[in-house]
């Protein structure tokens, strides 16, 4: 992920290093973890929701997460709107792309062999990124926002948006683990989840599950991509980035699984935050994925089984 002014101290980790005590150091690092993973957790939600209900490895899902950002920054810009309402805009526009994707796209390929519907997710993928190239073009842009004050909380310097980044993604994780446990709608979720032919014979209408699960992946992934979108840059390829990370994450967790996503958002955050930070930003993705081969030589099935 590019980030344009940093999560806390990037382009100051040095002075940092130097000029503070290594305990703030460190809580400053744990800091950008924290965030970091905050939205790989959302994204990887998304991911293993679809994998864990439907079995689709959906490698167009860091592209839905693009169209996400350009939808809040479309909606900032053209339509001048608020933060939030471009934010709750965005959701529900990718809301309903996503449940179209599915029916249009991954639908008519349920009986199909899997590798068809790996490659219809890659033909999608390069179908939304020349769609957004067409629209927006190929430059970098930040997402404006209100909340780019620095504070200082008990000497930890951050600013504002770090701060939403994370307690939205909480609040928008702990609302999806409530809707799944204790909703209806989220039950039939599990069901199919856990049993897809069982849960067709007590009714349970499939297709709907499908769409359902679908709208919801991309509602995150644009809810994620609006939060970082004001520390981070938007561009057409920053989909592949986010991709790559949020398998890892689901791989780490347990393919499908919904705590271990969480779980693997935030290891694979904080080995990336603090190899950055104690090691070299080069070594940054050599360390958090050697991790991750490491866990999965000694797990081969993750954290977590698969489950919802």
């Amino acid at each position: 992920m590019i980030f344009a002014t940093g999560l806390i101290c990037d382009s100051a980790r040095g002075a940092c290093g130097k000029g503070r005590p290594r305990v703030h150091f460190f809580f400053q690092e744990l800091l950008n973890g924290l965030v970091l993973g905050s939205i790989y957790a959302l994204v990887a939600l998304g991911l293993a929701l679809v994998y864990g209900t439907m079995g689709i490895p959906n490698f167009a899902h860091g592209h839905l997460y693009m169209f996400g950002a350009y939808a809040a920054f479309a909606a900032i810009t053209v339509l001048h709107a608020p933060y939030w309402p471009a934010m709750i805009l965005a959701v529900v526009c990718l809301a309903v792309l996503g449940a179209v994707v599915e029916r249009v796209v991954f639908r008519p390929l349920r009986k199909a062999p899997e590798v068809n519907a790996i490659i219809a997710a890659i033909g999608l993928l390069f179908f939304l990124e020349a769609v957004a190239r067409l629209i927006w073009g190929s430059d970098f842009r930040v997402l404006p926002t209100p909340y780019d004050k620095v504070v200082n909380l008990f000497g930890f310097i951050a600013t504002q948006q770090q701060l939403i980044v994370i307690a939205a993604a909480f609040v928008l994780m702990g609302a999806l683990f409530y809707f799944l446990k204790r909703t209806l709608l989220g039950s039939t979720i599990e069901a199919v989840a856990q049993s897809p032919a069982g849960a067709s014979l007590v009714g349970i209408d499939a297709d709907r599950v499908a769409t359902l699960v679908f709208a919801i992946s991309s509602g995150l992934a644009a809810a994620a991509a609006t939060l970082i979108a004001s520390i981070s840059l938007i561009f057409p390829e920053m989909g592949f980035v986010v991709l790559l990370k949020a398998f890892a994450v689901i791989v780490l967790g347990g393919m499908g699984s919904i705590p271990g996503a969480i779980a693997g958002a935030f290891i694979l955050a904080f080995a990336e935050s603090f190899s950055a930070a104690y090691i070299s930003t080069s070594y940054q993705d050599v360390v958090a994925f050697g991790l991750l081969v490491i866990i999965l030589a000694i797990k081969p099935t993750g954290l977590f089984t698969r489950a919802t």
